[in-house]
């Protein structure tokens, strides 16, 4: 038994995971555990670590038509027109780190009230407070607008802690 990698189709690696599993192949889905706004609120939900893969585990010679016919699943990675293997060693260093990663709290990135810089766009360089994350990629911040604070959506990697203290604070509501 050797451990292969399977390319799956685009946020179909649960779906392509079940229906392998169902058919009776030994699968694992690697996963990590993310801070996302679900419905208007912040959850943590586990996301696949590598997007659009997953590993199976099957016998040497296996006739691969029944998984590369399965829902959600694209292809068998293979190189140069083989099937690549995958060293046991680096399933199991990569299963100890899920353990530690999946055991561990999520820390979010920022929290109300932190003191942020702005790092792109056209607000780039200027402090705010962050404010409230506003989906997958962006967040609310306050900044300091014509002597008012004012919220602005800005994306999330265009911010940075700010370790100064920000000058004319804007008020949080």
């Amino acid at each position: 038994m050797s451990w292969y990698l399977v390319h799956t189709k685009p946020r179909q690696e649960f779906r392509a995971l079940a229906n392998l599993q169902d058919q009776g192949f030994e699968c694992w889905l690697p996963q990590w555990r993310a801070q996302r706004v679900l419905q208007r609120k912040l959850t943590v939900v586990e996301e696949p670590l590598f997007p659009r893969y997953l590993f199976i585990q099957v016998a040497d010679g296996v006739n691969w038509s029944p998984v590369k016919s399965t829902p959600g699943v694209t292809t068998i990675v293979r190189f140069g027109g083989v099937p690549g293997r995958v060293p046991p060693h680096v399933i199991e260093a990569l299963q100890d780190e899920e353990a530690l990663r999946l055991a561990a709290p999520v820390a979010p990135r920022f929290v109300h009230g932190q003191p942020v810089r702005i790092t792109a766009g056209p607000f780039a360089g200027v402090k705010a407070l962050f404010d409230i994350p506003d989906g997958e990629a962006r967040a609310l911040v306050l900044i300091e607008l014509l002597s008012k604070p004012a919220r602005l959506p800005v994306p999330v990697d265009s911010l940075r802690a700010d370790e100064e203290e920000i000058s004319a604070t804007p008020a949080l509501p």
